[in-house]
């Protein structure tokens, strides 16, 4: 008599029961809620850099352009990094690739405090904060979706939120702390939190089926390096998609460094009221839209399969007039309301970054598709910053970071005719994954 087949996940699901190391039914919250609390301070630490921006400038005597040079160098540094992690996102401990990940870039933050000058910011702030950085995305975010599958939007927009919530956190915090005890304290005390974050993760964070012997024990299951760089330029729609996160990124990564000093010296706020309300309005109405984005994919994509790249062109192409608006305005209240609307535009399309990308990029290659989506995004996104401090040399009559802002609307319009285009003409051929056919692991 003919023996039934295997059912591969069944047996993956039955080996991870049986291994005491294995996640217990609630495994999938328990490890949302570590990894948003890693995000947070992944962002935050980021972030603290555009906040204190303009007490370094003073403290070190350097000029805009070399600023802006720390923040593009980081983000090249990411860039450069990512094939080889998500390489070793599809083949190794994810739990141990994102432990290391948080401490070492903590570490890199407390030893920004110590620089002295250009070159120590280089170093501390861009390549050794870039070396941790780079390798937690592509774990994390591939391990959220083994566990995810109609929940999966959600989930991923849950820690979206961690990113707008620690960039918030850091506008204030950041420029309390600068303006009592010096710019260098904000380091050492945001790096010193993830440290201690980072030695919680090594005890708290379990291995997934996934990460168990007896699967990335058979040769089969391995991803070799020509499969992990090609994964995400095989599939036409992933390119598209990639497309869009570029300019996603792009203006993203000006925001973050140039937006407190660009209200700051446009109405002559303090460090704290710049940066805190910089960071506050555009990312609480992100993390709105993140959440109310993701619900609503999860629920749309059950009758109307396309809906999460329907929502990210209609979001992009809507934020374009909101960037110009906010580059250009001269009233405070004006350009906090316009930071809002880019930021609820933001969240929206960020709700279904992965989700959308996973949609068309078979389980075994997300963590290296990730990783090349962000590659590519962030080669392009490091040039942003120091493009936007060379405005500021260029119109010597306080108006380029004006004129820098508003210009990026044109990004925003061609990342979201991109997505527009994958929509119409790829995304149901490249279509790996019926949403009515799966049901959640665990």
């Amino acid at each position: 008599m003919q023996k039934n087949p295997i059912i591969p996940e069944a047996t993956n699901q039955s080996n991870a029961s049986a291994d005491p190391s294995a996640p217990n039914q609630f495994y999938r919250w328990e490890l949302l809620g570590f990894l948003v609390l890693a995000f947070f301070f992944h962002q935050g630490d980021r972030a603290i850099f555009g906040v204190v921006l303009p007490a370094i400038k003073s403290d070190l005597q350097l000029t805009d352009a070399q600023l802006g040079l720390v923040g593009s160098v980081l983000f090249f540094a990411l860039a450069v990094l990512m094939p080889l992690t998500g390489y070793f996102g599809d083949n190794w401990s994810r739990k141990w690739i994102i432990t290391i990940s948080v401490t070492f870039w903590s570490l890199a933050t407390m030893l920004t405090g110590l620089a002295r000058g250009l070159t120590g910011l280089i170093l501390f702030r861009s390549v050794a904060t870039a070396g941790g950085e780079s390798f937690y995305a592509p774990a994390a975010y591939s391990l959220l979706a083994q566990f995810h599958k109609k929940t999966r939007s959600l989930a991923l927009s849950i820690h979206q939120c961690a990113l707008y919530v620690g960039v918030m956190v850091s506008g204030f915090l950041g420029g309390y702390i600068a303006e009592q005890w010096g710019w260098r304290a904000t380091f050492y005390i945001f790096g010193g939190c993830g440290v201690l974050l980072g030695i919680i993760l090594a005890f708290r964070l379990k291995n997934s089926p996934r990460d168990l012997p007896t699967q990335l024990g058979s040769s089969d299951q391995k991803v070799t390096l020509l499969e992990a760089f090609t994964a995400l330029f095989r599939t036409p729609t992933a390119l598209f998609l990639t497309t869009g996160f570029t300019a996603i990124v792009f203006v993203n990564n000006a925001y973050v460094v140039w937006a407190p000093s660009f209200v700051q010296e446009k109405f002559n706020l303090s460090l704290t009221a710049a940066g805190g309300g910089a960071m506050l309005y555009h990312h609480l109405a992100a993390l709105v839209g993140v959440l109310i984005g993701g619900k609503i994919s999860d629920t749309m994509i059950l009758s109307r399969r396309q809906f999460r790249l329907e929502l990210q062109a209609a979001a992009m192409l809507i934020g374009v007039p909101t960037i110009v608006w906010m580059g250009l305005t001269d009233s405070l209240m004006s350009t906090w309301i316009a930071m809002a609307c880019m930021g609820l535009c933001r969240g929206m399309y960020e709700s279904n970054t992965q989700a959308s990308l996973f949609d068309v990029i078979a389980p075994r290659y997300r963590a290296s598709a990730i990783a090349m989506m962000t590659m590519v995004a962030f080669l392009f996104g490091s040039t942003s910053p120091w493009l936007l401090g060379c405005c500021c040399e260029w119109f010597p009559d306080g108006s380029g970071l004006s004129y820098g802002f508003a210009s990026l609307s044109l990004v925003y319009l061609i990342g979201g005719l991109a997505v527009l285009i994958g929509l119409k003409t790829t995304f149901r051929h490249d279509l790996k994954e019926d949403i009515l056919k799966t049901s959640d692991s665990q």
